[in-house]
């Protein structure tokens, strides 16, 4: 199997393939794209994304979920989720794994089982930001590469809006809290929840705004 280099590239304009391409130049015969969401909020959890395109995939406006409007994001989730073509697969790890392992194992956790989960044999993954160490898939980071690949631009519209149809769930059923505004963050009106009313079991115990809420007064 031949290798793939690892330097950096300009940033294009909108995503595109050349990532998806190099892998399958290199002897790879299915390359997915890896991304996630939630992993700095204070509750509920963490979900990635892995999505395979077939080359000369395009969807006119995907890009990274960052730059999308929410109403943007959706229209393209529906796409994607409609599209036969499209190989995808969300997964999550739960609020209760995030305190145990911490939220980078967890991260790497739910990308793993979204990139197990895909139907057909991935056997090489683009993950977005930093190095997954011990990763088991064969993998290349590209950081920034929710802006520069687009089965990464993929799997962040998909993680993006599945972990938000979750939170505005949970608004449903802890309407105080107003999860369907902040989606867990830690805004002022979240950190007010919290003193007001509480720490739910959607709250993560390991993030230090959580764990000194939940300190007796005077101490």
């Amino acid at each position: 199997m031949a290798m793939i280099k690892k330097e950096e590239f300009e940033i294009p304009p909108a995503p595109d393939m050349s990532a998806e391409a190099a892998a399958y130049e290199a002897g790879y015969r299915c390359v997915c794209g890896i991304d996630e969401a939630g992993r700095g909020p204070l509750a509920g959890p963490v979900v990635a994304a892995a999505v395979v395109l077939p080359m000369g995939y395009e969807l006119p406006g995907l890009n990274d979920s960052k730059k999308l409007t929410a109403r943007r994001r959706e229209a393209l989730y529906t796409q994607l989720m409609d599209d036969d073509r499209v190989l995808k697969c969300v997964a999550e790890a739960s609020v209760q794994e995030i305190d145990e392992l911490n939220i980078l194992r967890a991260t790497h956790l739910a990308m793993a089982r979204a990139a197990q989960g895909i139907a057909a044999a991935v056997d090489f993954c683009l993950i977005d930001g930093l190095a997954v160490p011990g990763f088991p898939l064969p993998s290349r980071n590209l950081v920034k590469g929710d802006a520069r690949c687009l089965s990464i631009a993929a799997a962040s519209v998909l993680a993006k809006v599945t972990r938000d149809h979750y939170m505005q769930k949970l608004a449903a059923e802890f309407p105080q809290y107003g999860f369907e505004r902040h989606a867990g963050y830690g805004t002022k009106a979240h950190l007010e929840a919290i003193r007001q009313y509480g720490v739910t079991v959607h709250h993560r115990r390991s993030f230090a705004p959580v764990a000194q809420m939940e300190l007796p007064l005077g101490l």
